[in-house]
Parts: structure tokens; C-alpha cells; sequence
């Protein structure tokens, strides 16, 4: 495939800062051995696609960890492969030294990058965008309608409660963008929302990029797509598959745990043909159960020891549970520690933490009580 790609690693970190306080939104651990970049990374290797750039913030190691040389995704290449960008690469993004805060000006800060690429079109991507898509059908469709940009959306009902910030787009009968909305009006029904995913003509988000560094533009949605969508030709793509975005703690723990009752959107992300969602590979030995442990409805990763009850619970590698320990609606993260008799309900515990013996702790599927990375409770 003749594109290359570009993926934002830190842009929605204030949605779960608990999460990112000490790693990037790219990096937040998700369905029991993946991580949020996993879905963005591997829609583009999926695709063809094996030059991919991921636009760095700041609390980017775990996310070079994880992403290493990218040979898990194939990517490990003397041409091409996967890069990680700091902040700053070129001097262009602002005058005082400070770290971009929109996709825009993120653009500008690797405008030296970008000038280089020779691909003829660019796939740029959020990270937290969990869904499996096939890039390829939207860059054919993008090239079909000779377009500068292509968006993907999805068909979606808005309303104005809506905690999420989204865009979305006004289009004509021909699927051309004509204006574009941030936050929704009042009784908005069943809109294109976007998903964060685009496609554009390389030679295009060049000049746009450089024309935004010569007039100090700062946002993507209103300084690009607003001011040029009556005469430019931005159009969208609808995305009829499973999608989910990571808007709060809150969304976090619902999207995680509809993965345990939903099993046709499992299958929708995880099982389609042709197009796996890869990750990190570890050579972990398999879980064990130690006699009287009870598991329902859960995902577990290896590594684990598990002697209690784990219910409708997510579990990482190398967790273990105590014995007559009780894990109900959880997320426990990798090498967390749950003593003997402890009982948790509705908690999401980040890594290395140690719930010590006989530890009752609850939290609410729309409030769930959250553990910060290795503390000991």
C-alpha cells in the first residue's frame, strides 16, 4: 500500500488522568494483554501499511517499551517501520517552547517529517480509537473521489448530555463534507460522528501543514476543515463496524467490561479474518489454578496464580490471587498482588499493586474505585 501513517499518542490523556499520570493514552492497558495503540498500529500493518510514525508528548516510556523495535507488528524494517517522534523535531510548532495541545499543532511540530514522506497518502490516526478497520477499502474510496481528505465516521445518535467532545460532520448526498460541528445542538440525532481516523493526500497535508505554520493555526477542525470545506474536497467514509473511543474512567471500565458480555463485538475486534489485532509478545508460562479457585466470566492472562474466585473480572499477566480472595467486576493490571480473603468489587488496580489480606474495597460501575500504580492497600 502506498501510505504511510501517523498516529497521535498523547492528545486525549486528560480523559483518564489517572491512567496516563504515568504513561501516554497510547500505552493504557486494555482487554487483558493489549494495549489502546495496538488497534491504531495494527489496522495500519493490517493494511499494508509499514511506515508508521507515532507523535510523542511526553511520558512516552512504556510506550517505547511496549512498541520496541516492532517486531511484533512486523515493523522491524531497514526501510520504513515504526518511529517515535518527540516533541519538537522542528521549531515550527511555537515560539515559546511548549508542547502542543491539539492534533494540529502536533502536525507542526513534525512538519519536517512529513515533508519528507514520499507516500502518496497518509492515514492519521488517534490512539485510543478502538475498532478493526480496513484501511484499504477507505484509501481506495479516497482515491475514487480524488480526495484531499477523507474522514471516517460512524453513524451515531448525539445529544447534547454527552460527556464526549466529538466532531461531526455535515455532508451532502454525494458524502462531501460541507461543515463541521463540535459540540452538538440541542435534539441532534444520528449523525456523522468521527472517529478520529482520516485519510489524506500526501501533497495536500504538506501544504496544509505549512500554510497552518505561516498563519499560526491551531486547530485541525476549525482552522482546516471549516474554513476550506466549501472548496476543498473533504469527504466521508462510514464505518459500519464495532467502535468505542476512551472518554473517561468511567467509559474505560464500561467499554472494558462489555467485552465480557458482549461476545459478537469481542469477535468484531478480535476474531475477523485477515486482519489480527497484534501486540507485544511475552514468553510468559500459562496461568495456574490452584485447587478450589473459581472463574467465571472472566478473561485471564498467563502468568497468573489464581487460588481465590475471580467473577466477570479482567486479569493481566502475572496477577495473582490469593486464597479465598474475591474478585468480582474488576481490572486488575499486570503483577498486581490480592491477599488471602480480600474482596474486591467494581476496582481497577494498576501494575505492582498489593491488596494486603482481608482488604474489603467496592467501587460503581459508573464510579469504579481505582488503585494507582504499586500501592500497597
Amino acid at each position: 500500500m502506498n501510505a504511510a501513517g501517523i498516529i497521535f499518542s498523547n492528545l486525549h490523556d486528560r480523559h483518564v488522568p489517572e491512567l496516563t499520570r504515568t504513561r501516554t493514552m497510547a500505552s493504557v492497558p486494555f482487554a487483558c494483554r493489549y494495549r489502546l495503540i495496538d488497534f491504531a498500529l495494527s489496522n495500519m500493518v493490517n493494511s499494508g501499511i509499514s511506515n508508521i510514525s507515532v507523535i510523542t508528548h511526553d511520558n512516552y516510556r512504556s510506550l517505547m517499551e511496549h512498541i520496541g523495535s516492532g517486531k511484533d507488528w512486523d515493523l522491524a524494517r531497514r526501510s520504513g517501520g515504526v518511529k517515535l517522534l518527540p516533541p519538537f523535531i522542528t521549531a515550527h510548532a511555537n515560539v515559546h517552547n511548549e508542547l502542543y495541545s491539539s492534533r494540529l499543532e502536533a502536525l507542526k511540530s513534525i512538519a519536517y517529517s512529513i515533508n519528507e514522506m514520499k507516500e502518496d497518502y497518509v492515514v492519521l490516526s488517534d490512539c485510543d480509537v478502538i475498532c478493526n478497520i480496513d484501511l484499504t477499502a477507505v484509501i481506495h474510496d479516497h482515491i475514487e473521489h480524488g480526495a484531499d481528505m477523507t474522514m471516517i465516521v460512524k453513524r451515531l445518535p448525539v445529544v447534547t448530555a454527552d460527556e464526549r467532545s466529538r466532531t461531526i460532520f455535515e455532508v451532502d448526498n454525494d458524502g462531501r463534507i460541507v461543515d463541521c460541528i463540535k459540540q452538538p445542538e440541542a435534539g441532534l440525532r444520528d449523525k456523522d460522528v468521527s472517529l478520529n481516523i482520516w485519510v489524506a493526500t500526501r501533497t495536500y497535508l504538506q501544504s496544509a501543514v505549512q500554510d497552518a505554520i505561516a498563519h499560526g493555526y491551531k486547530s485541525f477542525t476549525h482552522d482546516v476543515i471549516s474554513k476550506n470545506a466549501s472548496r476543498r474536497n473533504y469527504r466521508v467514509y462510514r464505518f459500519g463496524g464495532t467502535y468505542a473511543d476512551i472518554y473517561s474512567m468511567a467509559g474505560y471500565f464500561k467499554e472494558s467490561m462489555a467485552l465480557l458480555s458482549d461476545h459478537e463485538r469481542w469477535d468484531s475486534l478480535f476474531n475477523v479474518d485477515n486482519r489480527p489485532i497484534l501486540t507485544r509478545v511475552r514468553n510468559s508460562p500459562p496461568t495456574k489454578y490452584f485447587k478450589g479457585a473459581q472463574v467465571s466470566n472472566s478473561m485471564i492472562a498467563d502468568g497468573c496464580r489464581i487460588e481465590g474466585r475471580v467473577e466477570n473480572s479482567i486479569i493481566f499477566r502475572g496477577v495473582r490471587v490469593g486464597p479465598h480472595a474475591v474478585v468480582k467486576n474488576s481490572i486488575l493490571f499486570q503483577d498486581a498482588y490480592i491477599g488471602e480473603d480480600a474482596d474486591l468489587n467494581c476496582v481497577i488496580a494498576d501494575k505492582n499493586v498489593i491488596i494486603r489480606e482481608r482488604v474489603r474495597l467496592s467501587g460503581h460501575p459508573e464510579l469504579p474505585f481505582y488503585i494507582d500504580k504499586s500501592t500497597m492497600l
